[in-house]
C-alpha cells in the first residue's frame, strides 16, 4: 500500500531470503539477516535468532486500518508524544515502495550495531540531516537502490505485480530507540512511539504486532520478519 505518486516502483515479497540478499547486495554486513517470525507468542519468539533489532510487519490496509490510523492520528496531534532525536525516519514518496521503505528504517536505524558499508554507508551518511521528507526525496533519486529493489522484486517465491498496481498489504518497522518501541510507517506523518521495552525488544514488538492482528481478527494476511544476528 501506498500514496499516490508518480514514481511507481514493483511490490517486494515479504520474504526474508529476499530481503537479506537485498541489503547484502547494498552494502549490509552477512553477520545479520531477515527471518521469519512464524508465531507471536513467547515460545515461538524463542525459536528467533538472538538478539533482534527490528521486526518487519506486512499487514493489509483496510478501511479498519484506515479507520484506526485517523484516530491515532488525532489523538497525538492533541495529546503530543516523545520521539527520539537519534530515530531515522523516511517519508514514502514513491508508489509500491514500503517494502524498501521497512527494510531501510530497520536496518539504518541500527547502525553500527549492524555494519554498513557501500551504499547503505553513503545513504545514511548522505541523509542523516535531512527531513523525513528529503529523505524520501533522496530515494527517488538513488539509481542503486531502485535497480537492487527491481531485482528483489523479481525473485520472491510469487509472480510480481506491475507496477503500476495498487497493492492491498504494506509494510512497517519496529525499531528500538533510547528504551521505546518505534512503528515507523513512511505513509503516516511522523512515527509512532508505542512506549517502554518490556522485559525484551522482541517481546514488545511482538505486541505492537498483536494489536494490528486484534483490529481486524478476521483478516489472516500478516507476515513478521526479524532482522537477528545470523550465527
Amino acid at each position: 500500500m501506498s500514496e499516490k505518486s508518480e514514481i511507481r516502483w514493483v511490490p517486494l515479497e515479504s520474504n526474508p531470503q529476499v530481503m537479506s540478499k537485498y541489503m547484502y547486495k547494498l552494502g549490509m554486513s552477512d553477520k545479520w539477516q531477515f527471518t521469519d517470525v512464524i508465531g507471536l507468542d513467547d515460545d515461538l519468539l524463542m525459536m528467533v535468532p538472538q538478539p533482534v533489532v527490528a521486526l518487519v510487519l506486512l499487514f493489509p490496509y483496510s478501511d479498519k486500518t484506515k479507520a484506526f490510523t485517523e484516530t491515532e492520528e488525532k489523538k497525538i496531534l492533541e495529546d503530543g508524544q516523545t520521539v527520539s532525536d537519534e530515530l531515522y525516519y523516511m517519508k514514502q514518496t514513491i508508489s509500491n515502495a514500503c517494502g524498501t521503505i521497512g527494510v531501510l528504517h530497520a536496518v539504518l536505524n541500527n547502525s553500527p550495531t549492524v555494519s554498513l558499508e557501500s551504499t547503505l554507508k553513503e545513504f545514511l551518511d548522505e541523509t542523516k540531516a535531512m527531513t523525513p521528507e528529503e529523505r524520501g526525496k533522496k530515494l527517488e533519486s538513488s539509481e542503486t537502490i531502485s535497480q537492487a529493489h527491481e531485482v528483489s522484486a523479481q525473485e520472491g517465491q510469487t509472480e510480481a505485480p506491475q507496477a503500476d498496481e495498487d497493492v492491498c498489504p504494506h509494510f512497517i518497522a519496529l525499531v528500538e530507540k533510547e528504551g521505546c518501541v518505534y512503528e515507523l510507517d513512511g505513509r503516516k506523518k511522523f512515527p509512532i512511539n508505542h512506549g517502554p521495552v518490556e522485559e525484551s525488544f522482541l517481546k514488545s514488538a511482538a505486541n505492537v504486532c498483536k494489536k494490528f492482528m486484534a483490529r481486524d481478527p478476521s483478516e489472516l494476511r500478516f507476515t513478521v520478519l526479524a532482522l537477528a544476528k545470523n550465527d
